[in-house]
């Protein structure tokens, strides 16, 4: 069984930083993107943020590029999003996901976490 788990959300400041983590476990994952979306209340899940198996290849949505970064840690199967400087405008639920193949920006994971909550303050 697939499982992906999320952590490091939480309640941080406008202008502080926070490093979320997703641990995947339940099969291989050799050859897999990972990616990180958000969503609010009312709101479709929106991209945040993939990467390549390798880590050579990563997306960012327009307006968290520069100061999120994704990375990942294959031999823990675990993906990193480092967020600095956040707007209140981050504050949303933050899911990692997994898929076969190359990273993608839209919503075609085959496999999600439970998602961990990031609220910025203003």
């Amino acid at each position: 069984q697939v499982r992906l788990v999320e952590s490091g959300g939480g309640l941080v400041q406008a202008g502080g930083s926070l490093r979320l983590s997703c641990a995947a476990s339940g099969r291989t994952f050799t050859g897999d993107a990972m990616g990180w979306f958000r969503q609010v209340p009312g709101k479709e899940r929106e991209f945040v943020a993939a990467i390549s198996w390798s880590g050579l290849t990563t997306y960012y949505a327009d307006s968290v590029k520069g100061r999120f970064t994704i990375s990942r840690d294959n031999a823990k199967n675990t993906v990193y999003l480092q967020m600095k400087s956040l707007e209140p405008e981050d504050t949303a639920v933050y899911y990692c996901a997994t898929r076969g193949g190359p990273p993608i920006r839209t919503y075609q994971y085959d496999y999600w976490g439970q998602g961990t909550q990031v609220t910025v303050s203003s």
